[in-house]
């Protein structure tokens, strides 16, 4: 089969590579479509992954083609799209339920063959199966989309409160959906990105700047979001909480990116900062959430283009044209 392999730090081409079988409680899926994310740039950077080649690609749906010999409830024709999530369920975080910390952390795509590939293969258990009214191909917005829900479950966001999201890229767009429906009374955006911001605003945004400066919020935000992993929008972030409010840490920062913090303003103010890794518990709703239409596929979904050119699709997303990217092989 055809797949992307990341081969060493800035090395990315599509080759020809082994078709995969399932294990006993394995499906194979032929993936209708792989989206892009920034984890994909830390793979190429040579940052995630352990070691290379791999196959990247986290963020994919597709048909089941193959089952294991263990499997129940799946079904060779079965429509799905995948968790790409691997615990252990062993270690002392897996064993506390915060199988996101786990300390033997795999995932398909940045530890295992992923769906950036004309086939992947993937536990059953980490499959959902889709309503016939979802398009497979729309659905690998699910992956990005439980990130998000799980950002909500971190927040714990209450009625009424003035949200300010940094970045409006694919992830920043979903968690203004989400917000607008856990109840915001105004969500509002940054981003540098004009083109960006009008999509943000198409999507009903309260307001959306190029600078937090230019939005009317004399006491600051009651819930701040970065989801550009920006170390220069982080700082400016942080500054922006208000009193009683909470910072969340959503989007990827490189390793060596650094920020100051006001311990007793933090104090003082009872200023709370948190992050938010990934999926946790939160796949199957986002599942549900998608098939009920919190997002527009058409609005997400910037660019669907040929896996022959996964390089060029990486190069599209690290410029930062567009929104979801997508390869489709």
């Amino acid at each position: 089969m055809k797949a992307a392999v990341i081969s060493a730090p800035g090395a990315v081409s599509v080759e020809t590579v082994e078709d995969p079988a399932p294990g006993p409680s394995d499906v194979v899926v032929r993936v209708a479509a792989c989206g892009l994310c920034g984890t994909d740039l830390h793979i190429l950077r040579g940052e995630f992954a352990p070691t290379l080649p791999i196959v990247p690609g986290h963020e994919f749906a597709g048909e089941i083609v193959a089952v294991g010999g263990l499997v129940t409830g799946l079904a060779v024709g079965d429509q799905v799209a995948v968790d790409p999530s691997l615990y252990c369920h062993q270690c002392h975080y897996c064993r506390l339920g915060r199988n996101n910390l786990c300390e033997r952390w795999a995932a398909i795509g940045v530890t295992a063959p992923g769906g950036a590939a004309e086939y992947a293969v993937a536990p059953a258990a980490n499959c959902v199966k889709l309503p016939p009214h979802v398009r497979t191909r729309d659905a690998a917005l699910i992956e990005p989309l439980s990130c998000a829900v799980r950002g909500y479950d971190v927040l714990r966001s209450s009625l009424a409160s003035h949200v300010l999201i940094y970045g409006s890229g694919t992830m920043g767009l979903m968690m203004l959906e989400l917000a607008k429906r856990t109840g915001a009374a105004t969500v509002d955006v940054v981003d540098v990105n004009e083109e960006r911001l009008g999509t943000a605003r198409a999507l009903g945004c309260s307001a959306a700047a190029v600078s937090a400066d230019e939005i009317e919020r004399a006491r600051g935000w009651d819930v701040v979001i970065d989801a550009t992993g920006n170390a220069e929008a982080i700082q400016d972030a942080l500054g922006r909480v208000g009193r009683g409010g909470t910072y969340l840490q959503f989007g990827v920062a490189d390793y060596a990116a650094r920020a100051v913090i006001e311990p007793y303003r933090v104090y003082n103010q009872e200023i709370t900062i948190t992050g938010s890794m990934a999926v946790l518990h939160s796949y199957e709703r986002a599942a549900e959430l998608f098939a009920a239409g919190v997002l527009d596929p058409e609005v997400f979904i910037s660019d669907r283009l040929p896996l022959a050119d996964y390089a060029g699709a990486l190069e599209r997303f690290r410029a930062g044209r567009g929104r979801k990217i997508q390869v489709t092989p």
